[in-house]
C-alpha cells in the first residue's frame, strides 16, 4: 500500500532505519529492507565480543548452562553508533533509529550521544533516537514497520509516528525454563514477585519497558498451551503480524509457528532465535507477539517459517 501524499509531500531526506542486534531479526530481511544494525557486546571474563561474532548459539547456550558465572553484556559505544550515523547523515539521509528499552539497556543513552555530536557537526541529515520500550521480537516487529515505511518513501516523522502507534498494540510474552539466569543478572524487575519457590514453576512474561510477570504454570505443556490462548487473544484484538523467537527451543517454536499459523492464517513475520545477549539474561524458553499495522503500512508478514536463526547468533552485522 502506497504511503499516504501527505506523509511524502514534505520529505526532504530519505529515511534509514538503525537498530541493535538484540532485535534477532533474520538476516535477509534486514538486508532487504536496508537495515543497519548496531552490534551489542557480551563475553566472559572481561573479553567482550561484539554479540553478530557468535556463530554458534549451541556452543554459546552450552557455555551459558555450565559456567559458574554469568558472561557480561554491554551497550554499543558511542563511537560504534558514530561509524554507522555519520555516512548517512553526510549523505543527506535521516535516520530512525529504533532501540531496546531504555529500562533494560544503556544503548539509547549511546545512540543519543552520538546522535547530539552529529547534529551540532551541522550534516544535511538528522537522527533522532526512539526508545522501542521492548525487545527481542517486539523490537523486531517495529523496525520491520519503520523500515518498510521509510523504502516506501515515507518521512521521517511520519516513520516514526506509525512506530509509536503500532507499539501501542504490541503484546510480547515469553515462558522460560526457569527465571534463575533473570535473577543472577539483576535484570528481574517486577518479575520479583515470583521469585523464589516459582523458580521451579514455569513463569509467564511480559517484554516491555521492563520484565513484568504475567503468570505461572507448573508443567511445560501448560506453559505452551499458554502461549498458544496468547496468540489467539493477539488475534482476537485484531493483530495483523505476528512472530515466535525461542533459545534453544526449536521444537517448541515449531509448534507454537504450527498453532499460529491456524489462528492466523498467514505466515510469522519472522521466527529466529535469540542470541547471547538477551540469551544470557533470560535462559531457555520461547516467546511470541504480536501488533497491529496502521492503515498506511504494508509490512511483510513472512520472512521465515522455519524456527531457526538466520546468521550469526539471529542478528544481522551492521
Amino acid at each position: 500500500m502506497p504511503v499516504p501524499e501527505e506523509q511524502t509531500q514534505a520529505s526532504a531526506n530519505p529515511v534509514t532505519v538503525v537498530t541493535d542486534s538484540t532485535t534477532y531479526l533474520p538476516r535477509a530481511l534486514i538486508e532487504r529492507l536496508g537495515v543497519r544494525a548496531v552490534s551489542l557486546y557480551v563475553g566472559w571474563e572481561g573479553e567482550l565480543r561484539p554479540e553478530r561474532d557468535y556463530d554458534d548459539l549451541d556452543a554459546f547456550y552450552a557455555r551459558l548452562h555450565d559456567s559458574p558465572s554469568l558472561p557480561s553484556t554491554s551497550q554499543p559505544s558511542v563511537g560504534d553508533f558514530l561509524a554507522v550515523y555519520e555516512p548517512l547523515v553526510s549523505a543527506g539521509r535521516d535516520v530512525a533509529s529504533i532501540h531496546i528499552a531504555e529500562g533494560l539497556s544503556g544503548t539509547c543513552a549511546s545512540a543519543r550521544e552520538a546522535a547530539g555530536m552529529l547534529a551540532e557537526a551541522g550534516h544535511p541529515g538528522h537522527v533522532e533516537v526512539h526508545d522501542g520500550q521492548t525487545g527481542a521480537g517486539g523490537l523486531g516487529c517495529l523496525v520491520v514497520l519503520a523500515a518498510t515505511l521509510a523504502e516506501s518513501g515515507a518521512t521521517l516523522e511520519a516513520t516514526l509516528q506509525a512506530v509509536r502507534a503500532a507499539r501501542e498494540t504490541l503484546d510480547i510474552w515469553f515462558c522460560l525454563d526457569t527465571l534463575e539466569y533473570l535473577r543472577r543478572g539483576g535484570r528481574i524487575g517486577a518479575a520479583q514477585a515470583v521469585v523464589g519457590t516459582a523458580l521451579k514453576i514455569k513463569p509467564i512474561l511480559t517484554f516491555g519497558t521492563e520484565i513484568a510477570p504475567v503468570g505461572r504454570v507448573r508443567t511445560h505443556r501448560r506453559a505452551l498451551e499458554r502461549m498458544v490462548a496468547h496468540l489467539r487473544e493477539l488475534q482476537e484484538r485484531g493483530a495483523s503480524d505476528w512472530i515466535v523467537q525461542h533459545a534453544q527451543s526449536p521444537g517448541d517454536a515449531e509448534h507454537l509457528v504450527e498453532e499460529g499459523r491456524a489462528i492466523f492464517q498467514s505466515e510469522p513475520m519472522f521466527c529466529t532465535e535469540v542470541g547471547p545477549v538477551l540469551g544470557a539474561h533470560l535462559g531457555a524458553g520461547v516467546l511470541v507477539g504480536g501488533m497491529r499495522r496502521p492503515a498506511a503500512a504494508d509490512a511483510p508478514r513472512s520472512a521465515t517459517s522455519r524456527p531457526a536463526p538466520e546468521g550469526p547468533a539471529g542478528a544481522a552485522s551492521g
